[in-house]
């Protein structure tokens, strides 16, 4: 987008220099969660400020659910058809997974999680939700998203005429339909503030989210919204840094530079603080941080994975909706839950004043499409 955008950017990650701390061990641990004393004290501080929790029970709980996304992943391949969804709650991150068939039930219980008989599996959901975007989507009922917590597609809107204008154009069976009054109005975050930033054609900035390779390449994942294939790209600095290979928005909200050898790729978020070990998913109820350079660290939960959003440029879709803040100005920053890559800031509403909904694009797709790897060591 041009420059003087009211929309944001931030730049979450640099890559021209290994951080201080690069020589020294980092978190590892074989869950993939860190203890509170190995996150960054902003990241610390704002979990302990954001969910109301201790020291300790920050420890507890990314502990808890990251053997919530094991157990997760697990039963999801057992169960195939019948899965339902997983999402985790209470401050002991208790994991509930979701199915179609009852005789599931003890299976479930078995892996230490409570069992939910549901009426539609998440697949049958995921199906549906297609089914209504693919149907028109109206600027007043400009979120839809799976709720597994309540087996259906939900659609936010300040008009529940509008929801039902869509339900009736797509023809799907509304009982799996749950319509919210919202006042939700979606836009992406991008404008020229930040601190670490890359340029784009030396006009537009925007945010590094995740160092990433391709073979011998290496490069980053941003928002699809920061640039399009071929345009060029300068560092902080304004050192000549790289080209966009691929781009999508809107549809989805990703996108990827290649960098030159001028830049190392990194396995570190915010100056090195954090260490990226991997990209599993986080459950539903999940904790996640986002890190931006307008509101720096700023968390809270996972509401939906699998969201449908309507910005005033387009629809993107798959993205995930959840209760952190953030402003104009953390567009395209890394969205962390332990030490897990989730994803990177798309856009959203509210402020971290008064409170607000971000959603993130999952980086995972990002990775897929552009047969890229994330760099984790």
């Amino acid at each position: 987008m041009a420059a003087g955008s009211a929309l944001a950017a931030a730049c979450v990650l640099a890559l021209t220099a290994l951080p201080a701390n690069a020589g020294q061990p980092a978190p590892d641990s074989a869950a993939g969660s860190p203890t509170a004393a190995e996150l960054p004290a902003g990241m610390l501080d704002a979990m302990q400020r954001d969910l109301g929790l201790s020291k300790g029970q920050v420890t507890e709980r990314l502990a808890a659910e990251a053997e919530a996304a094991d157990v997760e992943e697990a039963l999801a391949e057992q169960l195939g058809a019948s899965f339902g969804g997983a999402w985790v709650s209470g401050a002991d991150a208790q994991l509930t997974v979701a199915t179609t068939d009852a005789a599931e039930v003890g299976a479930i219980e078995a892996r230490g999680a409570v069992a939910k008989v549901v009426d539609h599996s998440l697949s049958d959901l995921k199906s549906l939700q297609k089914t209504l975007d693919s149907a028109g989507v109206e600027r007043d009922a400009a979120v839809r998203s799976v709720d597994v917590r309540h087996n259906a597609v939900t659609v936010r809107t300040s008009d529940t005429a509008a929801a039902e204008r869509i339900v009736e154009k797509a023809g799907v069976d509304p009982s799996a339909v749950r319509t919210v009054k919202s006042a939700e109005a979606p836009r992406t975050y991008y404008d020229l503030v930040g601190g670490d930033a890359y340029y784009i054609n030396n006009t537009s900035r925007c945010s590094i989210g995740f160092s990433v390779t391709k073979g011998s390449q290496q490069g980053f994942v941003t928002a699809g919204h920061c640039g399009r294939p071929g345009a060029s790209t300068t560092g902080y600095n304004q050192v000549a840094q790289g080209t966009f290979q691929g781009s999508t928005f809107p549809g989805n909200d990703y996108a990827w530079v290649a960098t030159n050898s001028n830049w190392t790729a990194t396995p570190y978020v915010n100056g090195g603080a954090v260490r990226v070990s991997g990209s599993q998913q986080a459950a539903v109820g999940s904790t996640v941080c986002r890190s931006g350079s307008t509101t720096g660290w700023h968390c809270g939960t996972i509401q939906q994975h699998n969201t449908s959003v309507t910005y005033p440029e387009g629809t993107i879709n798959g993205v995930t909706r959840t209760s952190v803040c953030a402003e104009p100005g953390d567009s395209g920053g890394s969205f962390i839950s332990g030490s897990q890559a989730q994803g990177m800031t798309s856009g959203g509403s509210g402020n971290c004043s008064s409170g607000g909904t971000t959603y993130y694009q999952p980086v995972n797709p990002a990775l897929s499409v552009y047969g890229l790897s994330l760099t984790t060591g």
